[in-house]
């Protein structure tokens, strides 16, 4: 799988093993990152996308793609997230809410 991500913004992590004698090996530190299909409620449509184990509990632990989308600021996303932002946000400020 790819290591680039749609959302999330981990990078692979650069550095040496050492070893007890204290020789040095070039390694490089993976994110875990999975495939998965988010549900936009706003949008009524899923996204399949690549994200870290971590941005899955923090997109579970706010409440759907929507909520997360709305809560993160757009300085910290590519291209096709933004615009994904952009959409909800646009729908759901057309959609009027059931106070």
């Amino acid at each position: 799988m790819t290591r680039k991500l749609t959302l999330g913004g981990k990078a692979p992590q650069i550095g040496y093993k050492v070893s007890h004698s204290h020789r040095r090996t070039k390694h490089a530190w993976l994110p875990n990152i999975q495939k998965r299909a988010l549900f936009s409620m706003a949008l009524g449509q899923s996204f399949s996308m690549t994200l870290t184990t971590e941005t899955i509990r923090s997109v579970d632990k706010a409440g759907g793609l929507d909520n997360y989308l709305m809560q993160i600021s757009a300085e910290g996303l590519n291209e096709p997230m933004r615009r994904l932002q952009a959409r909800i946000r646009e729908q759901v400020a057309r959609t009027p809410s059931a106070d």
